[in-house]
């Protein structure tokens, strides 16, 4: 006869939850990487209602319809409006499921390093909201290091930098602890405010989010180009006339927008590194430093940091998956869970208490 226990399991869903200011990557125990979608509502401003989600709310961005527009809940990695957090989450969570509305769903959401008390518990009431029965919360920077492969069992420690949109996470860990982390509300997205920024004020053009974007991920460079007349046109509103209007612009005139960002990245792994004690910084040197999030994508990232903290600096495979990878982790070490996962707004880092059954 099967027991209640082992029925329960057979409609359980064990979902790691990656919440970040650009995108929501849900994987599911069993299934990997189930979805992966702009962390976006469009909203009607007249009625209040959300008419869309995700891919289907990035799609409209930038050519909204009358009266609808499109907002991200999430800011600096938390909770900025609850409301549409909560609607989008459930959204998310509803569909990622893997069976029916019965389907009961336990999930570990990450969060990152020197939160507030207050912004880890809107993040729980969000979750619990979203008809998620049980919620564990853990730190990205841990969580990016096992998704990127390091070992929770290795006792040498290792250094991982997650580059989010709006959030930089620093950790060094070892033996599946935190030893010494700090992060700063910093990421790629400041990039796309920078350049946006740029083009408007030095070229008189107005350009849009999908044109920010393709111009930092298909153009632009964080490491010293060679060619710094390497051009493209961009396209937009003249800031004068309010016509469509193009440019061409060089690499070379925003490179220095750029290195501004990623310089202040360079700078909080330097801060990081000097506050190590001898053993660990022996380890780092050996080791050198992985990168881990969206940001590693940003083209020359590695180059650079190599040449500013003098270390070797990888990108870890898939670095956008590595933090919801190692929350999904967390299911197979239970013990290990129980050790650095919190179901209760304290700080984060070193939790030590284990779950209520």
């Amino acid at each position: 006869m099967v027991s209640i226990k082992l029925l329960k399991n057979l409609v359980t869903d064990s979902m790691a939850i990656d919440m970040g200011t650009a995108s929501t990557i849900i994987a599911v125990k069993g299934r990997d990487i189930v979805l992966d979608e702009p962390s976006l509502v469009a909203v009607n401003e007249v009625t209040g209602e959300v008419v869309a989600f995700g891919k289907e709310a990035a799609d409209m961005q930038g050519r909204e319809g009358r009266d609808i527009v499109v907002v991200a809940p999430l800011s600096g990695g938390v909770v900025a409006d609850f409301d549409r957090t909560k609607k989008m989450l459930a959204h998310f969570v509803k569909k990622a499921k893997s069976g029916g509305s019965q389907v009961v769903t336990h999930a570990v959401i990450g969060m990152p390093s020197e939160v507030t008390p207050v912004e880890q518990r809107a993040l729980l009431n969000a979750a619990e909201e979203a008809n998620i029965s049980k919620v564990f919360i853990m730190e990205e920077g841990l969580a990016a290091a096992f998704g990127a492969g390091i070992s929770p069992h290795d006792k040498r420690a290792s250094a991982v930098v997650d580059i989010g949109a709006s959030t930089t996470n620093v950790a060094v860990v070892a033996k599946g602890n935190i030893i010494h982390s700090k992060s700063e509300r910093i990421g790629s997205a400041d990039i796309n405010i920078a350049l946006a920024t740029h083009v408007r004020r030095h070229r008189g053009l107005q350009i849009g989010e999908e044109t920010t974007e393709k111009l930092k991920t298909e153009f632009a460079t964080t490491y010293l180009p060679e060619d710094l007349g390497k051009s493209t046109v961009v396209r937009g509103r003249d800031v004068i006339t309010g016509t469509p209007a193009a440019i061409e612009i060089t690499v070379g005139e925003i490179y220095p927008v750029i290195e501004d960002i990623v310089r202040r990245i360079a700078l909080l792994i330097s801060d990081v590194l000097t506050e190590l004690r001898p053993e660990v910084a022996a380890d780092i040197h050996d080791r050198g430093i992985l990168l881990t999030g969206g940001g590693a994508l940003l083209h020359g990232i590695d180059l650079y940091l190599r040449d500013r903290v003098n270390l070797p600096v990888l990108v870890a495979d898939e670095p956008r998956y590595a933090t919801v990878r190692g929350l999904l982790q967390m299911f197979d070490e239970p013990l290990l869970l129980e050790k650095v996962a919190r179901r209760e707004p304290y700080f984060l880092q070193g939790a030590e208490t284990p779950f209520e059954t």
